[in-house]
C-alpha cells in the first residue's frame, strides 16, 4: 500500500524566526497521528508570512514531493501580512470553498471572531491543500470538522488510501456499488 505523504506548513513570521515555538505545526502532526492508522510521513516547513515563499513551498510539496495533502496553519486572518488564502488560490486548479465554510461554522461555536478567518481549501493536480487557523485549539476544532471528508477527497484525486481510527474520527466514504 502506498504511504501517504502529507505536507505541513506553519505560516508565522515569529515562529519562522524562532521567537515563538512552532506549536501549530506540532498540533497538526499530533492530530494526524491520532486520526491516521495507515502509514504516513510528513514534509514539514515553518515559513514567514510571505506569499511568494508559501506558493513555492506548496508547489514543491505538491509537484516534487508528491504530497497528497498539504495542511497550512496561520496567515488566514484580515491583517496585512495574512496571505495564506491568496497563496493557496494562486497555486490551485480548483477551489473547495466548503472546507472554509465548515471550519468557520465550527469555530463560530467558540468565538464570534471566527467570521474574520479566511480559511479555504483547493486542489493542485492530485494534492488537496487545506488552510487552518494558527491557534492549536482552533486547529483541532477545524480538523475534527473537515477531516471526515479528506480521505475520500484524496481517493477521488487518485491518491493513497488513508485508513483512520474510527474511535477518533469518523471518515466518510460512500458505499461501493
Amino acid at each position: 500500500m502506498q504511504k501517504a505523504r502529507i505536507g505541513i506548513i506553519n505560516v508565522s513570521d515569529r515562529a519562522s524566526q524562532g521567537i515563538y515555538e512552532d506549536l501549530p505545526g506540532k498540533a497538526i502532526v499530533e492530530t494526524l497521528d491520532e486520526y491516521i492508522t495507515s502509514e504516513w510521513e510528513s514534509e514539514y516547513a515553518v515559513l514567514p508570512d510571505e506569499q511568494e515563499l508559501l506558493q513555492q513551498k506548496m508547489i514543491e510539496m505538491a509537484d516534487e514531493k508528491s504530497c497528497c495533502l498539504i495542511i497550512t496553519s496561520g496567515g488566514t486572518g484580515p491583517a496585512k501580512r495574512d496571505v495564506t488564502p491568496e497563496a493557496t488560490e494562486a497555486v490551485c486548479d480548483k477551489m473547495m470553498p466548503g472546507f472554509g465554510e465548515l471550519m468557520r461554522q465550527e469555530s463560530l461555536k467558540y468565538v464570534p471572531t471566527a467570521i474574520l478567518s479566511r480559511q479555504t481549501a483547493g486542489i493542485r493536480n492530485k494534492t488537496l491543500i487545506v488552510n487552518l487557523p494558527g491557534k492549536p485549539k482552533s486547529i483541532r476544532e477545524c480538523l475534527d470538522a473537515v477531516f471526515p471528508a479528506i480521505p475520500y477527497c484524496i481517493d477521488l484525486l487518485e491518491g493513497p488510501y488513508i485508513e483512520c481510527n474510527d474511535e477518533v474520527v469518523k471518515v466518510f466514504r460512500p458505499k461501493q456499488h
